[in-house]
Formats: C-alpha cells, sequence, structure tokens
C-alpha cells in the first residue's frame, strides 16, 4: 500500500499528469478481493481520508468514492475472484468510472470540474493495468504466505 501512495503522488510530467492509474484503489481492491476479512469499509475510509490528504483534496472526497468501490467489491468478492481477469477488469472498470463520476460531480459543486475528456483517463489506464497488477501483488501474497510458517 505504501508503494501504491508512492506511486500515486510522485511527480510526473506534464504530458504523463492525466494518465495516472488509481494505484491506490487498485490496490485495495485486490486486497478487498482476496482478504476480505481484513480489508474492509473502515480501511477503505481512511485510505480513502489519505488519499484526500495528498492529493488537497476535500476531504472525504475520495474517501466516499473508495467506500462505495469497497462495498460492491465486498458483494462480489466470491464471483470476482472466480471470473477471469478480462471480466474482472470489466467489472473495475465499471466500478471506477462511477468513482470519477461522484468525484466529478463533488468537483462540479465546488467549481473545480475539469474542462477536458481527459479527466476520465485514470480509469482506462488502471483498467489496461489491472491484469499486471493482479499477477504482481498475487505473486508476492504467494511468496509471503510460502515464508510466513506461522500463518494460518
Amino acid at each position: 500500500m505504501i508503494v501504491a501512495f508512492m506511486l500515486a503522488i510522485m511527480p510526473l510530467p506534464d504530458w504523463a499528469v492525466e494518465l495516472r492509474p488509481e494505484w491506490v484503489t487498485l490496490v485495495l481492491i485486490y486486497w478487498a478481493m482476496t482478504a476480505p476479512s481484513k480489508i474492509g469499509i473502515t480501511a477503505a475510509w481512511f485510505t480513502g481520508l489519505l488519499l484526500d490528504v495528498s492529493y488537497g483534496t476535500l476531504m472525504g472526497q475520495h474517501a466516499i468514492g473508495m467506500v462505495l468501490v469497497i462495498y460492491v467489491i465486498h458483494l462480489q468478492h466470491q464471483r470476482l475472484l472466480m471470473a477471469s481477469l478480462l471480466q474482472q477488469a470489466i467489472v473495475i472498470f465499471a466500478l471506477l468510472f462511477i468513482k470519477q463520476l461522484l468525484i466529478l460531480w463533488v468537483d462540479g459543486m465546488l467549481g473545480r470540474a475539469p474542462d477536458s475528456w481527459l479527466y476520465f483517463m485514470p480509469t482506462i489506464t488502471s483498467t489496461i493495468l489491472w491484469p499486471w497488477i493482479y499477477i504482481i501483488l498475487k505473486d508476492l501474497q504467494r511468496k509471503y504466505a510460502a515464508s510466513n510458517p506461522y500463518q494460518y
């Protein structure tokens, strides 16, 4: 999660800022799918608040989006684990798009709405990167579980 936060706030060139994936949300989705008893709504809320502080946005703006996404993931985590990576990516696209719409709605009420369609590019890049993120995190999870004999 720390690496995801670092990637989320890392400075990028001007042309790449709109392409930045939703690293923190993707990592949280993975852990909510694979360990739903450990990562829940409370973790989503606090992670969203940390994102709000990191981005300097209205407090609770990302938090409510994260809670919505993780709530849906919790409802469907068993089905998503059985789905192919392409099917998972489609569901994640829909959830991230709804999260972006929610944040856009709040920004619009504050008078800070973007004027470009590039606002939704993080949703697209996150969807494209989902299969690789899933594979990398699954591999790390297996390696950690194999090296930890006290895990039950």
